[in-house]
């Protein structure tokens, strides 16, 4: 069975890296999975776990988040966080500094309030579950008002690791930004690779910034096409023995006998060798690429060129973004050559000045010769940079409903339903 075999190795991994880790109600988990309730996290041993099953599988996502949230801080004694998703466990502390009031009174008289996406039935049986507790309260008041650095270890002082399900793309922003505030000291540990819904391979050193994972050959059927592509009429793919470390491949993948064999749309670099299984690193997603004229720009390095961006407009700091290929607004945005529209969440800045704007298309043009080629021939037009008002994508998120990593790169096809809901301001 791929998930006792996937369960326990997380479980060695971790206990070998944080010893005490492991006890009995010591795991909080903040996710959503209204379609797997049975399944209370990473791992299926309830034992670990003080926030209720019931509570991940409610219809709305944030009434979820925040349930699970008021779960986890009635445990003092934490020792692990759990979140299927960063962004999950972004978007519960941002809950929590909005809502700390709140959560404490509840926390002081033992209930739990009313509110949309909880069924009142499922709100009363979760409430008899809980307690009144007044010295768990006036603690949780006391840490929120000296303030949201380093937050977490504060409100959980024997909290050893943080744990998130997957680390992909435009989720790594939501990881930078909790190592730099709220879980300021704490180890980041992502212990899976999934593929299409597929378990490939496991993380063993918990401890290690980047993650990094063995794939296991039973689990899955993989083969690999070198990458770059060989000069050649036919590729040749190869097998997990055949791999050569410091080498990137594309991974062709077949889940389960019966199913089709197709390109994952994956890139990995073999990083080397564990008991001879190879140890991969995730490079990027061959979908999450933009391409209006032809000139494929990959996720990560456009996502590379906006920090850089962002790094010259003084004060701020970016949450979340979504780049959108091509006119979005359609007509109303005027006749034009194909572009690209781009949303972004800041904190510490509420405006930009025209020039601070032109700073993208610049870092661009400077980062990618292609795009600069086709700008300076106009085939290309200028990029147009939209801020959001804070919360937007929480919001876009609780909106689209879905319990997975979001892309960042999207047809205009794909937002335009997002933007008549007026998700985004």
């Amino acid at each position: 069975d791929l998930s006792a075999q996937g369960t326990l190795l997380y479980l060695h991994a971790l206990h070998g890296a944080f010893p005490q880790a492991l006890t009995l109600r010591g795991t909080a988990l903040l996710g959503w999975a209204p379609t797997a309730p049975r399944a209370p996290g990473l791992c299926p041993l309830p034992t670990l776990y003080c926030t209720p099953p019931e509570a991940a599988a409610l219809p709305s996502r944030s009434a979820a988040l925040r349930v699970q949230l008021l779960f986890a801080l009635r445990a003092r004694a934490l020792r692990v966080l759990e979140a299927r998703l960063p962004n999950e466990l972004h978007d519960a502390l941002a809950a929590l500094r909005d809502g700390w009031a709140e959560l404490a009174r509840e926390l002081e008289l033992g209930t739990l309030s009313p509110q949309p996406g909880l069924p009142e039935e499922t709100r009363g049986r979760l409430r008899a579950l809980l307690v009144p507790d007044g010295a768990r309260a006036a603690e949780l008041r006391a840490e929120c008002e000296r303030g949201f650095e380093g937050i977490v270890r504060r409100l959980w002082p024997q909290l050893q690791v943080v744990v998130v399900g997957t680390v992909r793309g435009g989720e790594r922003l939501y990881c930078d930004a909790l190592r730099r505030a709220a879980c300021e000291g704490l180890p980041l540990y992502c212990p899976w690779y999934r593929v299409a819904g597929a378990l490939l391979g496991v993380n063993l050193w918990p401890n290690e910034p980047t993650p990094r994972f063995v794939l296991c050959p039973e689990w899955a059927f993989c083969e690999f096409l070198p990458c770059p592509a060989e000069e050649q009429e036919e590729q040749r793919t190869v097998l997990l023995g055949e791999l050569w470390e410091g080498r990137e491949y594309t991974l062709i993948l077949t889940a389960r006998p019966g199913e089709y064999r197709c390109r994952a749309g994956e890139v990995l670099r073999v990083a080397g060798f564990h008991k001879q299984c190879p140890v991969v690193e995730p490079v990027r997603r061959e979908s999450q690429a933009l391409s209006v004229r032809g000139e494929s720009i990959p996720e990560e390095h456009f996502c590379r060129s906006l920090c850089r961006a962002v790094g010259m407009w003084p004060g701020a700091r970016l949450v979340d973004y979504i780049c959108v290929e091509s006119t979005l607004l359609g007509a109303s945005s005027g006749a034009g050559a194909p572009h690209y529209e781009v949303f972004v969440e800041l904190r510490g800045l509420r405006d930009l000045s025209e020039g601070q704007r032109h700073k993208l298309d610049h870092c661009l043009q400077e980062d990618f010769p292609i795009y600069k080629s086709f700008r300076f021939k106009g085939s290309i037009g200028p990029l147009r940079l939209h801020l959001v008002g804070a919360g937007a994508f929480a919001r876009l998120r609780d909106a689209v409903g879905c319990p997975v990593p979001m892309p960042r790169v999207l047809r205009e096809e794909q937002l335009l339903p997002i933007i008549q809901g007026t998700v985004i301001s």
